[in-house]
């Protein structure tokens, strides 16, 4: 870990956004999965919630490079499951879904906290989920063709949400709670001594100034 590695990942999660995330629902094809994962990274959202029945989006995630170290993925057995949990935690839930009650995604507020809906590469947003959503929005589209990639959509939404919240002074400061952003810092800038201190219940110790660990946590566990 070298000093200026560990300013740029500093800075990366200085930008987290722990109120902003992506539900992906039964999204399986793993070049969308790779493409929404890096997107989600690039607008600094620190969990990606999805559906996925057969474990897809975990199997995935698990042997994907790129964004893998940096998004935490929570899986849930159920669109109602998803949308429960998201919205217990204050999230307003905005399914792109092209129905008669949708909005211009654009005209949508996503500086509270918020979950933007995306649905299967053919299929889209179920039925069900369109019920659960707390607003529809849509992309206009001006040429023949009826929608975007499920990728390419949540990019373009996910871009106006990071637009809106840097000119509301949202990436301005941190915004992880102190112990999330410590233990984060720590599993990105050294993940092997991370998992080997969750395998003996051991607590990360802190980071100094360098971000090399201050003290040696499996020595005092000797």
């Amino acid at each position: 870990m070298t000093p200026q590695r560990f300013r740029t990942l500093r800075a990366a999660l200085d930008r987290r956004q722990p109120d902003l995330t992506l539900l992906a629902e039964n999204v399986h094809k793993p070049h969308n999965l790779s493409a929404l994962l890096r997107t989600c990274d690039a607008v600094g959202i620190h969990e990606v919630h999805a559906v996925s029945a057969g474990g897809e989006v975990l199997r995935h995630h698990r042997v994907s490079g790129g964004s893998r170290r940096w998004l935490r993925v929570r899986v849930h057995d159920s669109i109602e499951a998803a949308c429960l949990w998201l919205k217990r935690s204050g999230f307003q839930i905005l399914a792109a879904h092209l129905a008669a009650p949708a909005v211009d995604f654009r005209t949508a507020d996503y500086t509270g906290p918020s979950a933007i809906l995306v649905g299967a590469e053919l299929a889209g947003v179920s039925a069900q989920a369109a019920t659960l959503a707390d607003r529809q929005i849509y992309i206009p589209m001006r040429g023949v063709v009826a929608s975007l990639n499920v990728s390419v959509a949540a990019a373009v939404v996910l871009y106006e949400a990071e637009r809106q919240r840097q000119a509301a002074g949202l990436y301005a400061r941190p915004r992880l709670d102190d112990d999330e952003y410590a233990r984060t810092l720590f599993e990105w800038c050294h993940p092997r001594a991370a998992a080997a201190c969750r395998r003996q219940g051991l607590s990360y110790p802190p980071l100094d100034p360098n971000g090399q660990p201050a003290g040696n946590p499996f020595r005092r566990a000797r």
